[in-house]
């Protein structure tokens, strides 16, 4: 048996993790980035990696975070993971899920379709429309990328001047103007980790500001879900088909709402509140895809 973990760095924590625990039980992995990856059509085999056929050498292969890259990259690493899974290698996430977490637009498109309470959202490409979609939601908004992770870029807006500046100057980029009304949550938000059909582990992140992300300085503390947000996060995780998953869940005054998936989510804060080792927990549930 063979474990392939591709990761932008072999060195990163999480990465590392898993690595221990493929060790500790003796299985054979090999790291490698996605540079790595040779993949050929007409001939075969259709995948190499190091001189190696990636399908017949690997039972599963991890994808840790895609990594930075153009468009013609990105687009280009989500077909080589589409055709490994059509190949029959268990790919872990899968792709679909992969571009939906990547997709903030689509993430809570899938969750409103599946009845699941989310932010009041407001997408468009004009100016004239988000500063009306603004005042709609209240004025007091957090402008996000629609693509982007660990709330890098993310801004809380409810000064009108303010929001024409920043609306403009999104759109001189190319970009989508992305609003949510702002959800009054005090300090802290939750963090569920899904693995397969489980929340393996929990925590609240607690900040000095509404920003609670665990890269931005949130401080992590243990909580142990209540069942309807467990099964809330499940839920949510299974919506996008994520296999392993990080979801984000205010606590605001019409009660939960789901606000973020992560697809590759870390998790060196909320192993340092937990008992669970989180990697233990993920390479056991890789194990047992294989078998199935």
């Amino acid at each position: 048996m063979k474990i392939g973990i591709v990761t932008r760095n072999l060195e990163s924590w999480s990465s590392t993790q898993l690595r221990q625990s493929l060790d500790k039980q003796k299985i054979s992995y090999e790291c490698f980035t996605f540079p790595n990856i040779v993949t050929q059509l007409g001939q075969k085999p259709f995948f190499k990696v190091n001189e190696k056929d990636l399908v017949k050498e690997f039972n599963a292969i991890i994808i840790r975070p895609i990594g930075r890259g153009s468009v013609h990259q990105i687009i280009f690493r989500m077909d080589l993971i589409s055709k490994l899974e059509q190949q029959g290698l268990i790919v872990i996430n899968p792709s679909t899920a992969i571009e939906h977490c990547a997709d903030k637009y689509a993430i809570l498109s899938i969750m409103e379709n599946s009845g699941i309470h989310i932010p009041r959202t407001i997408a468009t490409e004009s100016v004239t429309e988000a500063l009306k979609a603004f005042e709609e939601l209240g004025g007091d908004v957090i402008v996000k990328p629609i693509f982007g992770s660990r709330g890098i870029g993310t801004t809380r807006i409810n000064d009108p001047e303010i929001a024409a500046t920043s609306f403009k100057a999104i759109v001189f980029h190319h970009g989508v103007i992305y609003l949510q009304e702002f959800i009054p949550h005090g300090t802290s938000d939750i963090r569920a980790f899904v693995v397969g059909n489980r929340v393996i582990a929990s925590m609240r992140r607690v900040a000095l500001s509404w920003k609670n992300n665990y890269s931005q300085g949130a401080k992590p503390e243990f909580l142990k879900l209540d069942q309807p947000l467990e099964e809330l996060a499940i839920r949510s995780a299974k919506a996008v088909g994520c296999k392993i998953a990080g979801v984000d869940i205010l606590e605001g005054p019409r009660g939960p709402i789901i606000v973020d998936i992560n697809s590759q989510p870390g998790w060196k804060g909320l192993q340092s509140v937990t008992k669970t080792n989180i990697a233990d927990e993920i390479i056991q549930y890789v194990l047992s895809e294989i078998k199935k």
